[in-house]
Order: structure tokens, then C-alpha cells, then sequence
């Protein structure tokens, strides 16, 4: 259980996708974690959402700590789908955002939420823990 909170409580996941050339693909993004599936906040001309569309298998990592002993991380593999319909991404969208915003009226996270035409779902098939 404590890969759950862990997830629950990281602010940064790198999620890799793989091209239609075969060529993966990995970037640091926000996300939230709910009922084990984890969602980003994300607009269809990305790379990672056209990869999603070819392949829905991706790789995820999140990791803290510099120093051993507090150095722990997560990493798992699944599938992932693009949900499109608005009524479905603007309210997971806010939730992602209020992870990093003290307020979605914040300039940033009112650009942010506007630019927002997809969530990325995941659902983890393997996670994997380490601790150093």
C-alpha cells in the first residue's frame, strides 16, 4: 500500500510512449491518481497523445530522493486511452490542476485548463518498487 500514497502524494510522473517508427518517447508530466488509475491533463497535438493513439501500451516512473536511505520510486507499465469528451476532461482536468495550483483562477492554470482537450487514462497491468 505504500506505492498508493506514495503516487498519491508525488507531483511528478514520467510516462514514455512509443511513436509509430517504433521510437519511445518520455516526458515529465502533472497527473492524479484516482481509484488506481492515473490521468494527465493534455491536448491531442502532443506527441504523447498521437503515440497513445498507434500504441496504448506506455511505461510510467515516479521517483523521489537524492541520497540513499530516502530514495524510493515507482515504475510501472499499462495501457493507456485518450478520453475526448469534454464533459468528461474538464472536470478531471481541474482536479489535476488543483494539485499545482492554489487556485484555477491563476492565469497559468486558466491557460493551462483552456489548452486541455484530452486525459490521458492509464491503467497499470505491473507495478514495481524500489527503495535505496
Amino acid at each position: 500500500m505504500k506505492d498508493r500514497y506514495f503516487i498519491k502524494t508525488q507531483k511528478i510522473l514520467r510516462i514514455a510512449t512509443i511513436n509509430n517508427k517504433g521510437t519511445p518517447h518520455i516526458v515529465p508530466v502533472w497527473y492524479s491518481y484516482i481509484k488506481n488509475r492515473l490521468y494527465i491533463g493534455t491536448n491531442t497535438r502532443t506527441a504523447k497523445a498521437r503515440n497513445i493513439r498507434h500504441n496504448p501500451k506506455v511505461s510510467f516512473c515516479i521517483d523521489a530522493g537524492i541520497n540513499s536511505p530516502d530514495i524510493f520510486g515507482v515504475m510501472g507499465i499499462g495501457r493507456a486511452k485518450l478520453i475526448l469528451e469534454d464533459n468528461r476532461v474538464k472536470p478531471i482536468a481541474k482536479k489535476i490542476l488543483r494539485r499545482y495550483f492554489k487556485s484555477l483562477e491563476n492565469k497559468s492554470a486558466q491557460y493551462l485548463l483552456g489548452d486541455t482537450d484530452c486525459i490521458i487514462e492509464i491503467t497499470p497491468k505491473k507495478i514495481t518498487t524500489w527503495k535505496f
